[in-house]
């Protein structure tokens, strides 16, 4: 299968290239490296790059035409800096326009798109059903929301993911890699009173492996294991891993950014596409956490502004 895949240096998509190379699928991916590593897009058999936004049309027109894609991930989104709005839109919603159109124009079977869970904003119900109201609050999700419509709106059998917080090797946002880098670092560490649906690796790309058929379901999707997890039991596995001794720490109310609790309910995904995670959250958090000791960790981002303090959560 001829595979495009839209930020694919970024975590999801550099695993999906590993995933997928192996199985003989031919990949072509875009990205600009705001945030993604191009070491992880090495010169291989079955894998091209070109370097760009998706906010530029006639690269986008360009890639299309030139690879061909049968199928299409859109996995690009900006997210660096949670006060550029510009930036945000560019990526997130005219990006998101030019490859939709491009899907279409080019005709490709399949386009799946990469959406978060920030798309429900402040959830009146727990866990959140793929039909709950979308009302995101912050550049992050409100651009990414709009996007997803302009997905929809492509005229090409389009499925479009809810994802949970996934871990796996190159993960650098959320709490894990900061628990561990600051850990490391004997550095302090507080912990904001939310909780958060953790997702192996793994069961995503086994998820993603049913996903890419052309001839699967469309329309939205959560793809999670639909429990949430505390910021302070990640803080806890993360001492206990790294042989700490257990410590109290700060627990903050959540930022006026941030959701208080995020769990989705994916048991429409499991049925209609006989997925079910596999993995438990306590060796999901492990697993992070070993890939942290041999490869170590870079930088490490947030889609919420950073708090004043100083410290991390």
């Amino acid at each position: 299968m001829r595979i495009l895949i839209t930020g694919g240096a970024g975590c999801l998509g550099s695993n999906l290239i590993e995933h997928w190379l192996p199985q003989g699928h031919q990949i072509h991916v875009v990205d600009n490296f705001a945030t993604g590593k191009r070491e992880v897009v090495p010169q291989v058999d079955g894998l091209s790059v070109t370097e760009g936004s998706v906010a530029d049309a006639s690269l986008v027109d360009h890639c299309f035409a030139g690879f061909k894609p049968e199928v299409v991930i859109h996995a690009a989104a900006a997210y660096k800096d949670p006060d550029d709005w510009v930036e945000d839109s560019l990526t997130n919603v005219i990006g998101s326009a030019h490859v939709a159109r491009a899907a279409k124009r080019h005709q490709v079977a399949r386009l799946i798109n990469f959406q978060t869970a920030l798309c429900y904003g402040r959830p009146n119900q727990l866990p959140i059903p793929a039909d709950h109201p979308t009302a995101p609050f912050t550049s992050y999700g409100i651009t990414k929301t709009a996007g997803e419509q302009y997905m929809m709106l492509s005229g090409v059998p389009t499925l479009s993911l809810r994802i949970a917080n996934v871990t796996g090797p190159r993960l650098a946002i959320g709490p894990i890699p900061t628990f561990y880098k600051r850990l490391k670092a004997g550095q302090g560490c507080f912990c904001s009173d939310t909780g958060r649906d953790f997702l192996d690796m793994s069961d995503f790309l086994a998820f993603m492996d049913l996903a890419i058929k052309t001839d699967g379901p469309t329309g939205l999707f959560n793809v999670s294991t639909g429990e949430a997890h505390t910021i302070k039991e990640i803080f806890d596995l993360v001492t206990d891993y790294l042989a700490l001794p257990r410590q109290e720490v700060p627990i903050t109310p959540p930022a006026a950014d941030d959701v208080p609790v995020v769990a989705l309910d994916a048991r429409e995904t499991k049925d209609a596409f006989g997925w079910a995670p596999k993995i438990s959250f306590e060796e999901t958090v492990r697993k992070q956490l070993a890939w942290y000791d041999r490869y170590g960790i870079t930088d490490v981002y947030s889609h919420l502004k950073a708090p004043v303090s100083g410290k991390q959560a």
